[in-house]
């Protein structure tokens, strides 16, 4: 009779604590409690090998598996022609790919702005099929798009040869949609009232574009212009489809090195490309970041706006 007692006065103080937890865990509108953990699994599980690399890239010694102290002779092995370690292959590829970004900055997003403005400003028959095919880019393969564009330059446009000039006009072509997408997406936010009071106060279409538009694209533009360096400095298939000797870009150099079991310099120059996109998209998100605080209720965001695209 005894014990029966004691398990019925267990149960009675375990019964309001476990309905407290499944409340706890199960209140719909409560905030999120698990989801924090995944998302600090999968950021660990993300994050963890690339500082693994990094820290390899200061070692004292060769090894990849045990850190035997802090060295720059590894940074010195890209930089340093007096160094022991020296890789004369190393600055070429680190060269190439800031060649490759920086001239695809200006005209992807030259191309990327213009783009967005006309296909924003499109209704007549066919604007649905253009916005589209400007997505193309964003939902196809990466391996489909470096084959098609290395069979059009060896095949059809045989006069541009594969090399540089061919590797920054696929960069050109892929980028191009992303900056459509940020842009695009504050032309909605911003509307037409500001265009249409221009032109109400005696300005043509284009001073209303020149004057008012653009200086209010302005953040928007400056954004996509570092996520189209980011996405450039780190492309790999679309680089190593149409390279030729001479042109080897610092993935390209990744992926050949580290399957020969290349120097820890190698740990070195994908750090300083992390360190560089990581940037770019920093500096893209603290602007964007910045524009939305200042404009704090005046419209939706890229992200809104690119939901609502007219395809």
């Amino acid at each position: 009779m005894t014990a029966d007692v004691a398990v019925g006065r267990a149960l009675e103080t375990t019964a309001p604590q476990t309905g407290r937890l499944r409340g706890f865990l199960g209140n719909p509108w409560a905030k999120p409690r698990v989801l924090w953990l995944w998302a600090l699994i999968y950021v660990a599980w993300t994050i963890v090998p690339v500082l693994i690399a990094l820290q390899f890239s200061f070692n004292d010694g060769r090894s990849r598996s045990t850190f035997q102290g802090f060295s720059l002779q590894w940074w010195q092995g890209i930089f340093d022609p007096s160094s022991a370690n020296y890789d004369e292959t190393l600055l070429p590829a680190l060269t190439q790919s800031l060649k490759l970004a920086v001239l695809t900055v200006p005209i992807a997003t030259i191309l990327g702005v213009g783009l967005a403005l006309g296909l924003a400003r499109w209704r007549g028959r066919g604007s649905g099929a253009a916005n589209f095919l400007m997505l193309f880019p964003l939902v196809t393969p990466e391996i489909v798009m470096g084959t098609a564009m290395f069979l059009i330059f060896v095949n059809l446009f045989n006069f541009i040869p594969l090399g540089t000039v061919a590797q920054l006009l696929g960069h050109v072509t892929f980028s191009i949609s992303y900056v459509v997408i940020v842009t695009r997406g504050r032309l909605f936010a911003i509307g037409r009232e500001y265009e249409e009071a221009a032109m109400d106060l005696g300005a043509s279409s284009a001073q209303a574009i020149l004057r008012v538009l653009v200086p209010l694209l302005l953040p928007a533009v400056i954004a996509s212009a570092f996520i189209v360096f980011a996405i450039s400095i780190d492309d790999f298939v679309i680089s190593a489809f149409l390279c030729i000797e001479g042109c080897t870009t610092i993935p390209i150099k990744i992926y050949s090195a580290a399957r020969n079991a290349g120097s820890p310099s190698l740990n070195a120059l994908a750090t300083l490309m992390m360190v560089l996109s990581l940037l770019a998209i920093t500096i893209a998100m603290l602007i964007q970041r910045a524009f939305i605080k200042k404009h704090e209720g005046g419209g939706r965001s890229a992200v809104e706006d690119f939901a609502r695209l007219e395809i």
